[in-house]
């Protein structure tokens, strides 16, 4: 629920997020993404309104388009991958997003680094 927050203190938020985001459309156009200062995947201004499969290397777009088609003909939500990227390892995610009668509005990838989390063992309950 949003109470009074501007467009510009909603992307503050969003960019304060230990992840990145990226939204495209229902015609695969992409219409934003997170600014935060540590990107893995570096995005320009230029990529706003070109279709995402213009975004993506050659080797990846068979599973771009697989993953759009599913998700705008509701065979699935949500997809995932996870790979190694130099002394990185991300996950990255896509979910489909749907208003309330469930037609595809389009897509929400979110990227993370999860190396430091995969190394988190027993418990921290306690401030340093």
């Amino acid at each position: 629920m949003l109470e009074n927050l501007s467009i510009e203190l909603i992307e503050l938020i969003i960019d304060t997020l230990p992840f990145e985001m990226s939204f495209i459309d229902a015609e695969d156009k992409v219409k934003y993404y997170s600014k935060g200062n540590n990107r893995i995947f570096k995005r320009s201004p230029a990529v706003i309104g070109k279709k995402v499969q213009n975004c993506h290397p050659s080797k990846s777009l068979n599973k771009v388009e697989t993953i759009l088609n599913d998700f705008k003909k509701k065979k699935r939500d949500f997809a995932e991958f996870w790979i190694h990227l130099g002394d990185l390892f991300v996950y990255i995610r896509y979910f489909a997003v749907r208003d309330k009668a469930g037609d595809y509005l389009g897509t929400l990838e979110v990227t993370q680094e999860i190396s430091k989390i995969q190394g988190i063992k027993g418990e921290k309950r306690l401030l340093d």
